[in-house]
């Protein structure tokens, strides 16, 4: 059994926190230190511009907020379930219950009425911060009983009918306020959480089955943020910008708890389809994201490329260069001929070409963009690195606060997730289980004893994932429970097949299966631009729906598939596909809000066209 430790702690980095024992006091020490500085920048819709806001004023916001709740008479450990999209609300609805040690339940602004209203019955949430009253009566329409529910605050304007003193009570955010009056205590003399009490419980995305509450306590949440603290270094100088939903542990610990810990601001996106404006307008120094946004960027990219061969080759030569530079500085073997003089000597030109646009896509400024929450394909890395984009890619689950490994700006293998954070253990169990211990994993699942055993194994969380350990770096090798085994008994990783297949721009999303079949098979989302290049190419009308159907148009994509995935064995390689235009998303419930795919979701929708695949 493999084993390795946390990377050395280092002295600059949280030992100004050590006395921090709560996110509540976080918050708190964060305000004595910088009460003046910017803590958040949010898009003023009225004024058309973003406007800065001082850690001094979210304070006075939150306590406003704790005083509301307060007045609620709720016990300690009562839930309060936070369904507002990423913004100042959001944060101070958070820090509010966090002071008053209640427990946020926060949930994806865009999940269906179905998957919440199960998560506020199973919680036993007491009170419901929401948007919009559409968005509480498409919950209450489910049918679902919530006995426990006694509070729904609606930020958004509420109509006189929906506003109600019943069970529950429904009331407009800034009506809630104003009733709630002066404080019975004042902030510094209500007694605040203990460090094990829970922080957070946050569900996991269900992608087998329904979900389940992580049960995360404050020390396991800053215990996660002081490591990560040391491994990506943000400081004051540093602005963030968010737009990963508050839903996800990723978000919260990396993108929210983490800036306030090192006083950096944070700026809110105004959406993820304005995110490209957003990130040239705001800027930012660090980017918390997900593959999915490198993916997309890159499509595009390449879509516009193969409108000129000369383009396309200064494009390869610029990327080729600044990945063996990359590769240099890193000390990371690679193969090439070309010596680092004659690179360093292009190397100006080249940026001033090609790399230094590229950069300005994301603000010019950004000097680490953490990747997480799924793998990033190789060739995107070295395509992003290589021009500048100083992608960290990083690994973690909910159930471990969540990160547990990332690479840093000065050690940075992108092949890998890089080293265990200082005060996690990593090893490698049966059939190559990666298992994880250390104070920021989980307390445990929401009501599921059955389930949280079966999770560890003699004190070792089982993370489902299959991994490496190589000189102190963790390589992830595929998901446990998602390989593929064919009826001729072949073992197949889907997300290695889908990240190949990806990586032509002509595919958008890739959905492999073939489990007890005897081959692999595929479903693909086209890209608009590429299938309409594509169609026109086989004589086809793009915009008629049968040409998906078409057998050229299969096997002119089967054969663009085969390409991509020529380096994995015959068996490995997909002999059947299906075409589509339209995008798996969160919506449709086919994507977990980080973006992975819902496979059981996926085989369920498909199932007519699966079968069909095989019946050929």
């Amino acid at each position: 059994m493999t084993t390795a430790t946390e990377s050395p702690r280092n002295n600059n980095g949280t030992s100004h926190l050590d006395a921090v024992t709560t996110l509540s006091e976080l918050l708190t020490w964060r305000v004595a230190q910088t009460p003046q500085a910017n803590a958040y920048l949010h898009y003023d819709e009225a004024g058309q511009r973003w406007r800065a806001v001082s850690w001094k004023t979210i304070a006075g916001q939150v306590e406003r907020m704790a005083v509301a709740l307060e007045n609620l008479d709720l016990p300690r450990g009562s839930r309060i379930a936070i369904l507002l999209p990423n913004g100042l609300q959001a944060v101070c609805v958070d820090q509010a219950a966090l002071a008053l040690a209640l427990v946020p339940v926060p949930m994806h602004a865009l999940d269906n009425p179905a998957s919440i209203a199960y998560i506020l019955s199973d919680s036993d949430t007491k009170v419901l911060v929401v948007f919009a009253q559409e968005q509480w009566r498409a919950i209450a329409a489910t049918g679902v009983e919530l006995p426990s529910l006694q509070h729904v605050i609606i930020v958004e304007a509420v109509t006189a009918a929906a506003a109600t003193s019943g069970a529950p009570s429904v009331l407009r955010l800034n009506d809630w306020l104003a009733q709630a009056g002066t404080p019975r205590t004042a902030g510094a003399a209500r007694r605040g959480p203990e460090p094990d009490d829970l922080a957070a419980l946050v569900y996991t995305s269900g992608t087998t089955g329904k979900p389940k509450g992580v049960m995360l306590s404050h020390d396991n949440i800053l215990e996660n943020v002081k490591a990560t603290l040391q491994r990506v270094a943000p400081g004051a100088d540093d602005l963030f910008l968010s737009f990963l939903p508050l839903s996800h542990t990723f978000e919260r610990t990396a993108g929210y708890y983490l800036p306030i810990a090192a006083g950096s601001c944070v700026a809110h996106a105004r959406s993820v389809a304005l995110l490209s404006e957003d990130l040239k307008t705001v800027r930012p120094t660090i980017l918390i994201s997900v593959p999915r946004i490198y993916e997309r960027t890159y499509t595009v990219v390449k879509g516009m490329l193969a409108q000129s061969a000369l383009k396309s080759r200064l494009f390869q030569w610029a990327q080729d260069t600044g990945w063996r530079r990359f590769s240099r500085a890193q000390q990371l073997p690679f193969e090439s001929s070309v010596p680092a003089l004659l690179d360093d000597a292009v190397w100006p030109l080249l940026d001033k070409l090609v790399a230094a646009p590229l950069r300005a896509q994301f603000g010019g400024r950004l000097r680490a963009a953490v990747s997480g929450g799924a793998a990033l394909s190789q060739p995107i890395a070295h395509c992003f690195i290589g021009l500048g984009i100083p992608i960290l890619q990083g690994y973690g689950m909910t159930e471990t606060s969540p990160v547990v490994a990332a690479n840093s700006p000065e050690d940075n293998d992108p092949a890998t997730i890089g080293r265990p954070l200082s005060g996690v253990e990593v090893r490698i169990g049966e059939n190559r289980e990666l298992q994880v211990r250390g104070r920021s994993v989980m307390k445990g699942y929401w009501k599921r004893e059955a389930d949280t055993e079966a999770t560890f194994i003699e004190g070792w969380l089982r993370t489902g994932d299959q991994a490496a350990i190589e000189n102190g770096r963790i390589r992830i090798l595929g998901r446990i429970k998602e390989i593929i085994v064919t009826s001729t008994g072949e073992k197949i990783a889907p997300s290695d097949l889908e990240l190949a297949i990806t990586g032509n721009p002509l595919f958008e999303q890739a959905y492999a299966f073939g489990d007890n079949r005897p081959f692999i098979a595929c479903i693909v989302v086209l890209s608009r631009a590429g299938w309409n290049q594509l169609a026109q190419s086989l004589r086809l009308n793009p915009d008629a729906a049968d040409s998906l159907h078409a057998p050229e148009a299969r096997a002119a994509v089967l054969e663009r598939i085969r390409e991509q995935t020529h380096s994995f064995p015959y068996y490995a390689q997909p002999r059947a596909v299906a075409l589509t235009l339209e995008p798996w998303t969160t919506e449709n419930t086919l994507l977990t809000p980080t973006l992975k795919l819902k496979r059981k979701n996926m085989e369920a929708h498909f199932a007519e066209v699966i079968e069909h695949l095989y019946k050929k």
